[in-house]
């Protein structure tokens, strides 16, 4: 009788550090944003990948967009040079107007995006939210160059390869808006680099 009370004690006490083994599991970190929203358009549209390709697309410019405007309002708080305060606030003004435009545009053609900041976005801003005065105003400007030309390569295929007439319009019409700031953030580079 010892024996199967002990057993059944033994198997009692198994069950309880298998739930919460299982209870400690089930604690998922949060999912990036960015996957979420690529893998909920993956579900609507696995049969269909021209949409899949420009579902893709806009998420992506969700993520540069969020993180172009998270990026320029630390560049007005954290920055001591005007310029760099000015550029900062023209990306989050010009960024907020395109996210609501590719909002508009995914919302029409039934995809979802990234609603705040993804995994490597953050990481770019606490990389850039550690450097401080003249450090910080070149990493800005040279992360500003490098995002941009990444983006610029984005849409320009985007106008050339998206399915949607729609998708491929509003590509092309922004390539000019991002060759601007490219060209200003290449200005920028230039006068910081000669501090």
């Amino acid at each position: 009788m010892k024996k199967l009370l002990l057993a059944g004690q033994a198997i009692l006490g198994a069950g309880l550090i298998i739930l919460s083994l299982q209870s400690c599991k089930n604690e998922t970190k949060q999912e990036d944003p960015k996957e979420v929203a690529e893998d909920a358009n993956e579900a609507k549209f696995d049969s269909i990948d021209s949409k899949e390709d420009d579902s893709e697309f806009l998420v992506d410019q969700a993520e540069i967009n969020l993180a172009e405007i998270e990026i320029g309002k630390l560049a007005q708080t954290k920055s001591t040079n005007a310029e760099v305060k000015k550029f900062g606030k023209m990306l989050v003004d010009e960024h907020t107007k395109s996210a609501s435009e590719v909002s508009a545009l995914a919302k029409a053609k039934n995809f979802t995006l990234p609603t705040s900041l993804t995994e490597e976005g953050q990481e770019e801003y606490n990389k850039l939210n550690e450097k401080s005065g003249v450090d910080f105003d070149k990493k800005f400007a040279d992360m500003m160059i490098d995002g941009h030309e990444k983006a610029i390569k984005k849409l320009e295929k985007a106008a050339k390869d998206a399915n949607d007439q729609e998708v491929r319009t509003w590509a092309s019409n922004n390539i000019a808006g991002l060759t601007a700031h490219l060209e200003h953030a290449k200005m920028l580079k230039q006068n910081l680099d000669k501090k």
